[in-house]
Order: structure tokens, then sequence, then C-alpha cells
């Protein structure tokens, strides 16, 4: 096996490097690097047009890079498909969450498990304990929940595939401020059970209140970076996302 192909076990979970990404000829991601080891909770901040949605879907192989490399522990996955990274252990809880309405919890949480041939009793102990609500309503249809247990059943679903790393777009999208701040209580939660997480979000306060480390992305180049705590003190950041 070539040292490319090989994982290196300290190797970070995710690692995009000099990462450049284009649509035809618009260049939306320039020279991004970013970098998110196990046991880490790291958000990816930024506005409309910074780049966000595109360096998710570069991270699941949904657009590949014109330059740079995408690495999955260690392993350079940059003109692998979306399947193989699930494989090697991401997951994505997408923006606005895109459940199957007509299907009940459950079966949505067993298509989480597909890829592994289906969920086992231990994949499903450990969603409920997360998640008690999933289970009074595992036979409710998935489209008649509210937005705020639709987020449980998407996060959920995706646990269900035991990822090494959790993606989360958006998490606070089209949810009352109350539901945000529970919402993030969960993804806390998530976290502390052993998850890796890299949330990208436009909601800065919240997002740093709960991860180890950010990114701050404008129009497609890496502006700030560093531990959250910090990041919740950089004036410009505190202006241009915290309303202070």
């Amino acid at each position: 096996m070539s040292v490319s192909a090989a994982t290196t076990p300290d190797a970070p979970l995710l690692e995009l490097d000099s990462v450049d990404t284009y649509y035809g000829q618009i260049h939306i991601l320039q020279g991004l690097s970013l970098k998110v080891r196990a046991g880490e909770l790291v958000c990816l901040l930024g506005g409309n047009a910074s780049g966000k949605s595109t360096t998710l879907k570069t991270i699941l192989g949904i657009v590949r890079p014109r330059n740079g490399k995408v690495r999955v522990a260690g392993e350079d996955v940059t003109r692998k498909p979306t399947s193989y990274r699930i494989a090697r252990g991401l997951a994505i809880v997408p923006e606005n969450r895109r459940l199957f309405a007509p299907m009940t919890v459950l079966e949505n949480l067993e298509l989480g498990a597909y890829l592994r041939g289906g969920g086992d009793r231990e994949d499903f102990d450990r969603v409920y304990g997360l998640f008690p609500l999933l289970h009074e309503r595992r036979s409710q249809l998935a489209g008649t929940l509210s937005g705020g247990e639709q987020q449980m059943v998407a996060m959920g679903r995706a646990l269900m595939s035991r990822p090494k790393l959790l993606l989360m777009d958006e998490p606070s999208m089209g949810l009352a401020p109350i539901l945000v701040e529970r919402n993030f209580e969960i993804i806390k939660q998530v976290h502390e059970s052993g998850v890796a997480i890299l949330v990208v979000e436009q909601n800065a306060n919240v997002s740093l209140s709960i991860a180890d480390r950010g990114y701050v992305l404008s129009t497609g180049r890496l502006v700030l970076e560093g531990a959250a705590s910090e990041l919740r003190e950089n004036e410009d950041l505190r202006k241009a996302y915290l309303g202070r």
C-alpha cells in the first residue's frame, strides 16, 4: 500500500490541505486548510456565500477540488466517491434535516445503518439513550414531528452509522431561539459521548459556546482560526457575528 493511501493512526480524522474548489470558472474555496482531530468539536463559521456549503460538499466528495487534498484519518480520499468516505467514518446531518417524511422515526433511523447492513440493538439503545423521545415516537411518521424533534431524528439517523466524525450543516436553521439552545445542548451531549463533530454554522455565538476550536470563512478564504475562547474575544468576529 502506498504512503498516500495508508491510514495514519494518529492523523486528524479530517484534513483539508490547501483546497481550491471551483464551480466552472468561479473560484469558491481558495487555499482552504482545516483539521478536526479525534475527540474535538470544531465549528466552521461564515455568512451567506462564504463557502461553508461548498466546504461540506468538498469534504463529502459531492464536488472535487481542483487543487489540494482531502484526507480522512490520514488517507487521501480526494478522488474517492461519497459512499467510500461515509464508509470510512463520516456522517452528515444535513441542513433542514431532510428526513423521509412519509416514513416512521424507526424507519428513518434504520436507513442510517443501511451501509452497514442494518443497525443492531446496541445502536438503537445508544440513540434512544441520547434521545429518549425518539423511542416514544418510533412508530410516528417523521413528517408529523416538530422541527426540534425532526432534528433529533436526523442526528440519530447519522449516529446509526457509527461515525468517527459527524458533520452538521446549519443545525440552528429554522429553529426558534429556545430550540436552538436545546439543540446545541444535544450536540454537546453527542460530542461528550465520544463523537468528533464539525458544526458548519452562521450562529457564531452558540457554536463557539460549545466548540473546542473554530474557523471563520469569508468569500472562500480562511480569515480567522483558533481556540473557541479566543475567537469569542476577537474584536472583528464580535462585530461581524456576535453583535457586540
